[in-house]
């Protein structure tokens, strides 16, 4: 990909103001070689704060994609993963195959991207969840007044990684899920941290699993972690799936997200797989 096109920086709104912060995507050659939808033009500009406020300007332009890739942690983007016990309570073990799960956990880039590495997981879309379909699409979820969350629709077979493995794998590598309407450079109630259980097998283990958390006091604050009623999910729009692999250097994904990719293998070897499950995949076959 080529370098960030300082043209599509940010119309970023305080989020002091009470208003929420979004971010915006600028896009060129994938990595793959390919063009990518260009979203300016035939898609709706995805706005703003998925560049982190201040870290985006000329220098980083000039200097290109590898001062992003040697500095991301340096300049405070993804936050450490935290390692955190597996559930006492999970699902019982059933002869099914396949079973459904949502979380949501800030941007659904880097979720999305969590996921598609995890062994057992047969696809992972990005989409909106907690709101109704009429409001379901990005520019209208941005506004943060719709119910929903960015959310990633988890295909699994429980056989081979349980509910409450997925569980343990969203709140030490994917998300912070102590932070209140936000994740990291994004802020508003479409970045909450939220698990929308498909059955009662699914609330039991999450809520179960969320009290474990809080007694345990492995994290700094409390789990902020809604167990919300599930009314159905929305995948977002073509752009925004599979962003993480099709856009490696991208300096949102490089600061945010790929350091979650790298917590995945280190702290889950057996459940990480190299190659990724993409959607696009998925849906060409």
């Amino acid at each position: 990909m080529t370098p960030f096109d300082p043209q599509h920086t940010s119309q970023i709104n305080d989020s002091t103001s009470g208003q929420s912060s979004r971010r915006s995507v600028s896009v060129s050659p994938g990595a793959s070689g390919t063009s990518d939808t260009p979203i300016a033009s035939a898609t709706p500009l995805v706005s703003v704060s998925r560049l982190r406020r201040g870290l985006v300007g000329a220098a980083a332009a000039v200097a290109g994609v590898l001062v992003w890739q040697v500095g991301a942690y340096a300049f405070g983007g993804a936050e450490a993963a935290v390692v955190i016990a597996a559930p006492k309570i999970d699902e019982p073990v059933t002869g099914a195959h396949t079973e459904t799960a949502v979380f949501a956990g800030g941007c659904f880039w880097g979720v999305q991207g969590v996921f598609q590495h995890v062994k057992g997981v047969t696809k992972a879309v990005s989409g909106y969840a907690g709101g109704n379909a009429k409001t379901a699409d990005y520019e209208t979820v941005s506004s943060g007044s719709t119910g929903h969350a960015e959310s990633v629709e988890v295909t699994f077979d429980p056989q081979q990684v349980s509910y409450g493995k997925l569980l343990q794998i969203y709140f030490s590598v994917a998300h912070n899920p102590t932070e209140v309407n936000r994740q990291g450079p994004d802020s508003g109630t479409q970045y909450r941290s939220a698990v929308f259980p498909m059955t009662d097998a699914q609330r039991n283990v999450a809520n179960a699993y969320i009290a474990q958390l809080d007694a345990s006091h492995v994290y700094s604050k409390p789990i902020a972690t809604k167990v919300e009623k599930y009314t159905g999910f929305y995948a977002a729009e073509t752009y925004h799936q599979d962003f993480l692999t099709e856009h490696p250097t991208y300096p949102y994904i490089v600061i945010n997200d790929l350091p979650k990719v790298h917590d995945l293998k280190r702290l889950f070897p057996a459940l990480y797989r190299d190659t990724p499950v993409l959607v696009k995949t998925a849906s060409a076959k």
